[in-house]
């Protein structure tokens, strides 16, 4: 029985990837261990799965700003390297699969300490975080989203763009449904608001205070976020904290859709060839790799941008003007030559690669 590591956490889009993939190596007999953080949102969703074994282990965030925080993280992170360097001596895995975050550093380091010669790491966006830009010499495969990812990395042998890791977890939505679901009418074209799954509060304020103007025009989707407080409905306005199943739905019925331009939600997005306003997440809360995304995507006829710090005071006219254009876009994701990877297919390049 063939065995294989993950890694990677700290919030949603550093486990996704993860959470597609283990299953098709439970399936096919394969062991899998994930190693991960003590209190991260890893640690709760891989926990769920059975058959996986779950470890913990010291983690210290990679800041790139000063904070006092630093100091005691800088203690945790030899810690942690120990504490996976001990794991995966003991386990023995024949493959290590890190999808970045903070707490995949020490993973990656302890299994190249361990003599690991198959150690493979994905990234989402234009530029490679932090954690991966520490693990790059460590690693024998670098999978991207992006052909331009190569450029921020000095072994390029090393680098392989997959193009964007989807599921078909959008396909096939049925307009009508969400349409009922909403409460909408026919003849009215619809916005949706998506902040990802803990919201964009920014976003969010700029929906509230420009939602009168909004709805003379427009029915609203706003998908807010869990725990965030947003207007009760009214017609033509349906918020939701969160949906699943009926995301399909009620993208199907969107005519733009405004979202924060993190890789995984914009390739769904051109997946489904909706027209985009991106708000990227700005520079103080981020190392800019949003901004990169959108501009990859404005520059391909995909969608515009608007700052983080204009979204309130400019959002009524970069929505006018991205719907007034709305087939100029739909037009320009139809032609487009794009890679794309299905988890079956990764899947099935890191089993063969692991057999040589």
């Amino acid at each position: 029985m063939k065995k294989i590591i993950f890694t990677g956490g700290g919030s949603g889009g550093h486990v996704t990837l993860n959470l597609g993939l283990i299953p098709l190596f439970l399936q096919s007999g394969w062991e899998v261990v994930y190693i991960g953080s003590k209190t991260g949102i890893e640690n709760e969703l891989i926990k769920k799965i059975k058959g996986v074994k779950y470890y913990p282990i010291a983690t210290g965030k990679l800041r790139r700003y000063f904070s006092w925080e630093n100091f005691k993280d800088a203690m945790r992170v030899p810690l942690g390297v120990f504490e996976a360097w001990n794991i995966i001596r003991k386990e023995k895995p024949d493959v290590v699969f890190s999808k970045g975050g903070f707490v995949s550093f020490p993973v990656v380091f302890g299994a190249w300490l361990n003599g690991n010669k198959k150690i493979y790491m994905h990234e989402s966006d234009v530029t490679p975080g932090l954690a991966n830009k520490m693990s790059l010499p460590f690693v024998s495969t670098f999978f991207t989203t992006f052909a331009d990812t190569a450029d921020y990395v000095s072994d390029k042998n090393k680098v392989r763009c997959v193009g964007p890791v989807l599921t078909d977890r959008l396909n096939n939505g049925d307009a009508e449904k969400a349409r009922d679901m909403c409460n909408f009418k026919s003849d009215k074209p619809v916005l949706m608001f998506v902040g990802g799954s803990l919201g964009a509060k920014s976003i969010n304020n700029a929906v509230i205070k420009n939602l009168e103007a909004l709805l003379e025009k427009y029915q609203i989707i706003h998908i807010c976020g869990k725990g965030q407080t947003v207007l009760a409905r009214c017609e033509g306005y349906a918020p939701f904290e969160f949906v699943d199943k009926e995301f399909k739905d009620l993208m199907a019925l969107a005519d733009v859709v405004v979202s924060r331009s993190g890789s995984n939600a914009i390739f769904e997005l051109l997946s489904q060839k909706k027209p985009m306003l991106l708000v990227p997440l700005p520079s103080t809360s981020s190392r800019g790799e949003q901004s990169l995304n959108a501009k990859s995507f404005q520059k391909q006829g995909f969608a515009e941008i608007l700052t983080d710090d204009k979204v309130e005071t400019d959002l009524l006219t970069a929505v006018d003007n991205v719907f007034k254009y709305r087939q100029d876009y739909i037009t320009n994701m139809e032609n487009a030559e794009w890679k794309r990877t299905s988890n079956r297919e990764l899947f099935e390049v890191i089993c063969g690669d692991a057999q040589v």
